[in-house]
């Protein structure tokens, strides 16, 4: 400590007084120490100078700061500590803390600070020769060394916001930021504003440092972007040039971010066609099977998924969809095509919003209207997406007796002859022109005009038959090898009904597996096939199929699975048809069909299950070259409009045949 001592004297003629004086003050060597983070001032408790007799008791030591006296509580929330020994009073500063302050310094472009604080000791001591009380102060500006503190880069970039986020700091509040150096460019700091470039300052809550916030969007061009194996990476590199306030000593430091962004790939849809089926495939995007699917105006359940032969791999799925399908709409119609859409749209599971449309057209091969050489006259009404109103059961040709002989809410199927049904007879000059028209009645065309402005349906049925005709016909003629030998006989088609083992039909029960245990609703794959058959051009249709209790096919009850070609619509485990394709024992698809149900028993009761089951099928054969109509067409008729204006012939039952499966019983 440096001691101060001083003597005056006051003379009087005759009185002389003498006053001493003395003062004790503390220096920095010897009485302060430095440890990266703390400051420990050390003050003799006994200061010699002061005290003139060798006792004296300390009464009270009190610390502050500045000058002013710090109670408990104000030291404690600086983290201030006053210790008191047999030897020392030792206070103990936290560097930073509140009080001082940092004063900014620059060697060598690096940045380095000094931190400043004058803590006070205030004693309050008596001594027993003399007891008098003596309060003193103690104060003692400290300056650390110069402290390496090299600014701190805080990346808070978040890819997703497409922003980067960095703090740099902290430095001292006598810092200022002047101006950016990009790769390509130089801005000031009112430049970067304008450019969208965020630059924030930041203070501490005393004032004594303070910190930069940078926010640079993705999209600007300072940033540089590199793409590969579905990731983006941002890339940005700054050096920030700072001075040092007031004697504007300047410094920098360089900044390097990187942020990897993963590509929102939105899942997309894609689809082709064939003859007679639409064909879609459905990627998953960035965040894999996350929607709902709508193929039409339906959601794809995992029943209809397995209707139109859903298949998936963990990227993408696939469907297809026949242009028979209720899924598929008419756009419209030419005399031998009718142009199918089928819409596709994806949605949010959580929002319900659109995440992608899709919609698809082609064209199917139907021949609207046929002409025989007998006279008969066929035509296909279809219901055009136009006409979403239209009850195709209610069409009828120009006489209004003549309605069609099937139809459902899709089509209507008429045949007639060219002098019936109103049909009108023309002559041109080489051909005979008969014509009539498929319209709606009066009273039902009425009847929709007054509720709503859909276009009016009106078809014309055209057919032209020649008039003079020649046909050339070359002839060559070679001597024939051998007589002629020919065999008049009457053969029967065969039809056979089996039951698979699993849904690959590829293994089927044995006669001698019967009969057959199923658990309830277990799958029951059957295969109807026509036997011994090499004509492509036939195939055999399912009219009719039915379970009952007895093999008696005519036994009571009776639960229908198939009525007139269509699943039964009140069945609440709707029967599924498989498509069949060619393979090493399918020849021709044609000549097989497939279906699949659920194992169920007849309830006799709430309680009493019956304990078996027989199934039993009517087929029709068809012929595409005779056209007969009904299941024959591939399609299925609504049950609630019946089949108009044709019976089944004496001469068609030869084309009919019956088959049967059982019994299955219930395990």
């Amino acid at each position: 400590m440096t001691v101060l001592k001083t003597s005056t004297v006051f003379e009087k003629k005759w009185l002389a007084t003498q006053v001493d004086a003395a003062a004790a003050c503390p220096i920095l060597e010897g009485s302060v120490s430095f440890t990266p983070n703390t400051i420990s001032w050390f003050l003799p408790r006994h200061i010699d100078p002061l005290i003139s007799s060798g006792q004296f008791q300390l009464l009270e030591v009190h610390m502050g700061v500045n000058g002013q006296r710090l109670d408990a509580a104000e030291m404690a929330a600086r983290r201030y500590t006053l210790t008191v020994n047999d030897i020392h009073i030792i206070v103990e500063i936290p560097i930073g803390a509140v009080g001082g302050y940092f004063k900014s310094h620059v060697q060598g472009d690096q940045y380095l600070a000094s931190y400043t604080i004058e803590p006070m000791i205030e004693m309050l001591w008596t001594e027993d020769s003399t007891h008098e009380d003596t309060r003193y102060k103690v104060l003692l500006p400290i300056t650390t060394p110069l402290l390496s503190r090299p600014p701190q880069i805080i990346d808070n970039t978040i890819p997703e916001e497409r922003v980067f986020k960095v703090l740099l700091g902290p430095f001292g509040s006598d810092v200022a930021l002047m101006n950016i150096t990009f790769p390509s460019e130089v801005l000031s700091v009112a430049d970067c504003h304008v450019r969208g470039i965020n630059v924030l300052e930041h203070m501490s809550p005393n004032s004594s440092s303070k910190v930069f916030i940078l926010e640079v969007p993705f999209t600007d061009r300072v940033v540089l972007q590199m793409r590969e194996m579905g990731i983006t990476v941002y890339t940005l590199h700054m050096t920030l040039g700072l001075v040092v306030l007031p004697e504007f000593a300047p410094f920098s430091h360089t900044a390097y971010l990187d942020a990897k962004l993963v590509d929102n790939v939105p899942p997309s849809i894609s689809g082709a066609c064939d003859y007679q089926n639409f064909y879609v495939l459905v990627k998953y995007g960035t965040h894999g099977f996350n929607f709902q699917t709508i193929v039409g105006n339906q959601i794809l359940t995992p029943r209809l998924a397995q209707q139109y032969g859903f298949m998936e791999n963990g990227t993408h799925f696939s469907f297809a969809v026949p242009f028979s399908s209720p899924d598929v709409v008419f756009e419209s119609v030419q005399s031998s095509t009718i142009r199918n859409r089928l819409d596709v749209v994806l949605n949010n599971v959580e929002t319900s919003k659109k995440i992608k449309e899709f919609s698809m057209a082609c064209n199917s091969i139907l021949p609207l209207t046929e002409c025989f050489p007998n006279g008969t006259m066929t035509a296909w009404a279809v219901k055009l997406e136009s006409v979403p109103s239209l009850n195709p059961s209610q069409l009828t040709l120009k006489d209004p007796t003549c309605g069609p002989v099937f139809s459902d809410d899709r089509y209507a199927y008429f045949v007639f002859t060219a002098n019936s049904c109103g049909t009108t007879r023309k002559f041109l000059s080489n051909v005979m022109l008969y014509e009539n028209e498929i319209s709606l009645p009066d009273e039902f065309e009425m009847k929709q005009d007054s509720k709503n402005e859909e276009p009016e349906f009106e078809l014309k049925v055209s057919c032209y038959y020649d008039i003079n005709k020649t046909h050339a016909v070359a002839l060559h003629a070679r001597p024939r090898r051998s007589e002629p030998y020919a065999e008049n006989a009457k053969g029967e088609l065969q039809v056979e009904m089996r039951l698979a083992l699993d849904d690959s039909y590829s293994a089927f029960h044995r006669v001698e597996d019967y009969p057959v245990a199923k658990y309830l609703q277990q799958p029951l794959y059957f295969e109807v096939e026509l036997m011994r058959s090499t004509n492509s051009k036939v195939s055999v249709e399912l009219e009719n199929c039915w379970a009952t209790l007895d093999e008696d096919r005519t036994s009571q009850p009776r639960w229908n699975l198939i009525i007139n070609g269509c699943a039964n619509p009140v069945d609440p485990y709707q029967l599924i048809l498989h498509p069949v394709w060619p393979d090493d024992r399918v020849q021709y698809p044609s000549h097989f069909k497939r279906f699949e149900v659920s194992m169920f028993a007849f309830s006799e009761d709430k309680e009493n299950l019956s304990q078996q089951v027989f199934v039993h099928c009517d087929m029709v054969i068809c012929d595409a070259r005779n056209p007969r109509g009904g299941v024959c067409t591939g399609l299925c008729s609504n049950q609630e409009n019946k089949v108009k204006g044709k019976r089944r012939s004496v001469s068609d039952e030869d084309a009919f045949k019956r088959v049967s499966s059982g019994p299955i019983i219930l395990s």
